[in-house]
């Protein structure tokens, strides 16, 4: 059943399932969120990703190498900013365009990733924001990169209506 604007049906209602609209957005902006992973986190992601590297999953196999143990996929954290884009800034209604990530340090199990978003530049004509994004855990930067999104504008939304 979708949802009506008064949320019978147990969902948000309708006005609340969008984000910044374009016109809301300022260069400077920044939202947050944090992870601890998890093993089932790893055999999850391995499961729908396919990834079934032993580096990430074998615990046996990922001992003898380089890194001593197993370290999280990399796009595992990389999808952690899509968790920010996509719920908070700019939220929902918004498209990813595209993301350029560099992987700095591995990421472990137990590990807290804290992801940063960050409007670097707004181009209101085109309804898109560039958007600098880091993953870090402690003090140390272990991705980051830079997103293109298009984002809606109230004009569009207020047509759309």
């Amino acid at each position: 059943m979708s949802p009506d604007a008064s949320g019978r049906d147990g969902q948000l209602p309708l006005e609340r399932y969008h984000g910044y609209y374009i016109e809301d957005l300022a260069v400077g902006m920044s939202a947050f969120f944090g992870k601890t992973v998890t093993d089932a986190d790893l055999v999850l992601f391995s499961g729908v990703s396919g990834d079934t590297n032993p580096m990430h999953i074998n615990r046996d196999f990922a001992t003898g190498t380089r890194f001593g143990g197993p370290i999280v996929h990399g796009m595992l954290t990389a999808s952690f900013i899509s968790t920010v884009i996509g719920t908070r800034l700019p939220g929902p209604g918004c498209v990813y365009l595209s993301q350029s990530l560099r992987f700095k340090a591995p990421v472990r199990v137990g590990d807290t990733v804290q992801v940063r978003a960050t409007v670097k530049e707004i181009q209101s004509e085109r309804r898109r924001v560039i958007i600098d994004t880091a993953c870090m855990v402690g003090d140390t930067v272990v991705l980051d990169g830079e997103a293109l999104i298009m984002v809606p504008s109230r004009a569009q939304a207020e047509a759309a209506q």
